[in-house]
């Protein structure tokens, strides 16, 4: 059995601002993506720019901010919502959708697209392999503020978590970076290094993400506002996610079969 360490959500001061580690690690993510988008330019063979990539980011950096804090209130949140309004703002206490961020990245990049005059799916196949590592961070933000733990377990690697119960739990944040970060980063970059249908990443990105979401919701605890939604065992999780699968199997079968 393992113990959570206490971490401190803030990492550090600038006089009277606060600066939490959960808003550093949305900076390590984009960071990274950035750093990648200039290297995956680089061997785009003139299809990209490295100056293009800054834009884009800026461009997806909004999407996310704005759909994943707009995306957690509607889906998660929306009573304390109602009651206090203002707590959409208060971002540093965590609390942002994957689901909503996507919403919001796909707005962002049709806004992207307009201006550049670049195909949808060109610009989604070529982003897809750079956001697994900001999910990843993520999910370590998730991990120091002590958030988004698992059910009760019996595992040797269940912890205690002081705000959950005497009782160990999975450590789904965890998970969720290893699986949802890591693991899906490996497949995607190795996958998008060849040549591939159009769409095709994209399609594998929502699938892979929407299989990995599903499966981990059965070691992360329901969210106690809803619990379960169906069937006493369908979270809201895997209800966003179902969508993805569906989606990403359709698109990946049309990007190998659409006529040429």
């Amino acid at each position: 059995m393992l113990h959570y360490p206490q971490l401190n959500p803030i990492a550090f001061h600038l006089g009277p601002i606060a600066v939490h580690w959960y808003g550093l690690m949305y900076l390590v993510g984009f960071v990274s993506a950035w750093l990648l988008g200039i290297y995956r330019a680089n061997h785009s063979q003139g299809q990209w720019r490295a100056e293009q990539i800054a834009d884009l980011l800026f461009y997806v950096a909004l999407g996310v901010l704005l759909g994943g804090r707009i995306g957690y209130t509607l889906f998660y949140n929306l009573p304390a919502f109602i009651h206090q309004p203002s707590t959409v703002f208060e971002v540093w206490q965590g609390g942002m959708s994957f689901h909503g961020g996507l919403l919001g990245v796909i707005v962002a990049v049709l806004l992207f697209c307009r201006k550049t005059k670049k195909p949808l799916f060109n610009v989604t196949d070529f982003i897809a392999p750079l956001v697994p590592i900001g999910l990843a961070a993520g999910r370590l933000g998730n991990f120091i503020n002590g958030e988004l733990v698992g059910r009760v377990t019996t595992l040797p690697w269940g912890m205690l978590y002081p705000q959950a119960g005497p009782l160990p739990r999975h450590p789904s944040e965890i998970y969720e970076c290893l699986f949802e970060g890591v693991l899906l980063f490996i497949v995607l970059w190795w996958y998008s290094n060849k040549r591939r249908p159009r769409a095709a990443v994209s399609a594998l990105f929502l699938l892979g993400y929407g299989c990995v979401r599903f499966s981990l919701e059965f070691f992360r605890q329901p969210d106690p506002q809803y619990g379960f939604i169906l069937w006493d065992w369908v979270t809201m999780g895997q209800l966003l996610s179902t969508p993805m699968i569906v989606f990403g199997m359709w698109l990946l079968w049309y990007a190998y079969n659409r006529p040429s």
